[in-house]
């Protein structure tokens, strides 16, 4: 997995713990998420994120993206059946090492992001989805982007490195 890969699924909560929807298209917002997702409000309205509208923004809560081979990874390692969107994730992918693009500045659609950190798994994760679940996605539950410059997002779009 280098070079480009591909937007496979696309998905958004409105709320947390909110079931994610899938998505035809997703309008991203430079520094403030996508469109109609939980953490793109005012008042963010996430899970994992308490700081008031006056506050300076958290780096890394635009994006989360997560690769489709590893979802399917976990199923043949760990027998953990993850339903479309129950990874909490965004963006699945396809064809893309995600752990390369921290730090780096990428396109992903029309939009132009930057990967922050990796998006390791949660307690919150494991709770609603099922034991082993945080063992089988560390180091490889995703990752964490902010998004530099707008644009739509797309299923079949690509995602390239730009540096």
């Amino acid at each position: 997995m280098t070079g480009s890969g591909t937007v496979e699924q696309i998905f958004i909560a409105p709320e947390a713990k909110a079931e994610m929807k899938e998505q035809t298209d997703v309008e991203a917002i430079a520094g403030k998420g996508l469109q109609g997702d939980r953490y793109f409000s005012e008042i963010e309205t996430g899970t994992f994120v308490e700081w008031e509208p006056d506050e300076e923004r958290h780096d890394g809560y635009d994006l989360t993206l997560i690769e489709q081979e590893a979802v399917t990874a976990i199923e043949h390692e760990a027998g953990i059946e993850l339903a479309p969107g129950e990874h909490r994730r965004n963006i699945e992918t396809r064809d893309v090492a995600l752990n390369h693009l921290v730090g780096q500045r990428f396109r992903v659609g029309d939009a132009i992001c930057r990967g922050d950190r990796l998006c390791e798994p949660c307690n919150h994760l494991q709770r609603i989805t099922q034991d082993g679940v945080l063992q089988a996605l560390t180091h490889r539950g995703g990752l964490r982007a902010d998004i530099l410059e707008d644009g739509i997002i797309r299923p079949g779009d690509v995602i390239e490195p730009l540096e």
